[in-house]
């Protein structure tokens, strides 16, 4: 791949290191669903919804992250508030493309959709006769998902750029 511009991903090391090691001047941007989650995962659950809302205030106003990471702190959530301390300056690097951009950039719910579109069809084979065959289906598929976007889905306008 060349030319990668900024990568999108859960908070996996691994992955944040090998954006810095090989995509060379890439972004690399923490998924708001992934951040969300790991927030939330150390949080009561009767509390869950509170939270969701501040964070989802909180990615739309930068300022609000620092003051909700010390309230999970004061409100007994140590780890909740960590994960916002470590992901706080990942969270915000797809505002460096256009605004028109931003929503399909900020999660990787693209990827999401085109992995549960790969095993919604696969699993309807069951078992593959051979590797080749499951890699058949499986790059034919993505070249039908492929296609819709270049054709009627757009999933990016580069026109705005």
């Amino acid at each position: 791949m060349s030319g990668v511009k900024l990568v999108v991903s859960d908070g996996h090391k691994g992955i944040q290191k090998a954006v810095e090691r090989s995509f060379l001047g890439a972004l690399w941007q923490m998924c708001h669903v992934h951040f969300m989650r790991a927030v939330l995962r150390n949080v009561a659950k009767k509390y869950q919804k509170e939270i969701a809302d501040k964070l989802k205030e909180a990615l739309e106003n930068e300022t609000k992250m620092q003051d909700l990471s010390q309230e999970l702190e004061s409100r007994g959530y140590p780890k909740s508030a960590d994960t916002v301390e470590r992901f706080q300056f990942g969270l915000w690097n797809y505002r460096s493309f256009p605004r028109a951009h931003w929503k399909r950039i900020r999660t990787t719910n693209g990827l999401e959709r085109i992995n549960k579109e790969l095993k919604r069809r696969s699993r309807v084979v069951g078992a593959f006769p051979s590797d080749e065959s499951f890699m058949r289906l499986g790059v034919s598929i993505l070249i039908d998902i492929n296609e819709e976007w270049m054709t009627t889905k757009r999933y990016l306008s580069m026109d705005d750029d």
